[in-house]
């Protein structure tokens, strides 16, 4: 006799969503439509037409599902930072890279305005983002560390990580406000005033 798979079929006519970009997308939508609480995993794997252990090869829960695949973009911001010349000041490595990590093509826009509504007002994925913010803290004072040769984890690496990051969030809150405004340009603007606090790559 055949065994039986414990994964449920998908629903006729449509293809299974395997990927966290399409699981991220179906789950927003629901998120939006019923509410962060009111969708459960289960609502979730159903409509993607999978089970929930191709699910949870994905993401580890349902607070990570607004977060897309943001694993991969810390990976790549690392990368990048690593690759920018040494000769280029501080603020603008940290500058070019934040923008670059804040890149998305037209058709994701959409997504992604409602990614950060809810992860900066829902009061469960605001908790939650604290360990997000952390691993994005760690690239940015890794990197100005390697840059000042110190610890990360001494003063300026630390104050540093914190102020882009209060910066790159006050630019999205002023995204958020303005349907016409542009995300690259707001951060723009937010670092070039932050970089007047700064002299000689080091805090003021």
């Amino acid at each position: 006799m055949d065994k039986i798979s414990s994964e449920p079929r998908a629903r006729p006519g449509r293809q299974p969503s395997t990927s966290h970009a399409e699981l991220s997308h179906i789950a927003l939508a629901m998120f939006v439509e019923r509410g962060f609480e009111a969708t459960t995993i289960d609502d979730i794997v159903t409509a993607a037409g999978i089970g929930r252990r191709t699910f949870f090869r994905y993401f580890a829960s349902k607070n990570d599902l607004p977060w897309g695949e943001f694993d991969e973009l810390i990976a790549r911001m690392r990368a990048y930072l690593a690759a920018i010349p040494t000769e280029l000041p501080l603020i603008e490595a940290l500058k070019a890279s934040v923008i670059e990590f804040n890149r998305f093509p037209p058709e994701e826009i959409p997504y992604h305005r409602q990614r950060m509504k809810l992860i900066l007002t829902n009061p469960t994925l605001v908790a939650h983002s604290t360990l997000r913010y952390e691993e994005w803290r760690r690239v940015i004072s890794d990197f100005v560390a390697s840059r000042l040769g110190i610890a990360s984890n001494r003063l300026e690496p630390q104050a540093m990580a914190w102020a882009l990051l209060g910066v790159s969030i006050s630019a999205y809150e002023q995204w958020l406000q303005h349907d016409d405004s542009d995300l690259t340009q707001l951060l723009e603007a937010a670092y070039d005033m932050l970089s007047t606090s700064f002299v000689a790559g080091r805090p003021a």
